[in-house]
């Protein structure tokens, strides 16, 4: 089925007129009147009844308009201008409290652009890229295959930050602040704290760790010089990369090369 044709269908049918679907079109009424023609016979049925007063559909007419007015205005969705489109962003908690949101205020100050943003875990992450639910995903992910890839952005460590010096060896002795379950100060001693608070933002974890109410394991770049904190770095924490992970496109769209440029401080 030629879209060219179903389009001039869905407006004649729409307006009931060959000549105001031929302006709409801004081609002739009777290529119009030829376009339907052609439709109906490569489906081999009538659509549209003439008559020199007006146009009438029939009922495989109007099944089809009604169908096709759907699909015409989600199709127009899909291809529609790119600038119009929202840029639709995945990333993890932590780096959006903290790494990203700097660059969105940089990004805003340079492009004008609607921006959806969804926090995820990681697998969801991944699966929403796949399946096309996101135009771009940051998490600690390295993904390479023929239908996604990775661009590397930088390293991210792990530091255990405290208001004061803290003995090393007795950590269980201090309370802990901790994201989750699965935090990271839970690998740096063998003994748990009996005191702990779980709380899965970041910023209000070094927050309580500024005003001396605990400690905490935290990504290094979401600390700032003027947090004042005693910063160590701990055998046994772990190191991850921070990944920017897109579709592999031929032509990369205009509104990623501009997120890309943001993200990679140009």
């Amino acid at each position: 089925m030629d879209y060219r044709y179903l389009k001039a269908f869905i407006l004649t049918a729409e307006h009931a007129s060959f000549s105001k679907a031929a302006e709409e079109l801004k081609i002739a009424q009777s290529a119009v009147s030829r376009q339907i023609k052609l439709l109906e016979e490569s489906l081999g049925e009538e659509l549209i009844i003439r008559s020199s007063k007006k146009v009438l559909l029939t009922a495989k007419g109007k099944e089809l308009f009604l169908a096709s007015k759907t699909f015409d205005q989600v199709t127009g969705h899909i291809f529609e201008k790119e600038d119009k489109k929202p840029l639709r962003i995945g990333i993890l908690n932590g780096l959006l409290k903290t790494w990203f949101n700097p660059l969105l205020v940089k990004f805003y100050k340079k492009y004008e652009r609607n921006m959806n943003i969804h926090i995820a875990d990681t697998p969801e992450l991944i699966k929403g890229i796949e399946d096309g639910v996101f135009d771009a995903i940051f998490a600690t992910e390295n993904i390479q295959s023929e239908l996604v890839s990775s661009l590397k952005l930088f390293d991210e460590n792990f530091v255990l930050i405290s208001k004061n010096e803290i003995n090393k060896k007795k950590l269980e002795d201090y309370r802990w602040i901790v994201f989750s379950e699965g935090d990271n100060l839970y690998r740096l001693s063998k003994n748990r704290s009996e005191k702990t608070i779980v709380i899965d933002s970041i910023s209000t974890i070094i927050n309580l760790v500024k005003n001396d109410v605990g400690i905490a394991v935290v990504p290094d770049h979401v600390l700032k010089k003027s947090d004042n904190l005693t910063v160590q770095t701990m055998p046994g924490l772990p190191k991850s990369e921070i990944f920017m992970t897109t579709l592999n496109y031929k032509t990369m769209p205009k509104s990623l090369k501009e997120l890309t440029q943001i993200v990679q401080g140009n």
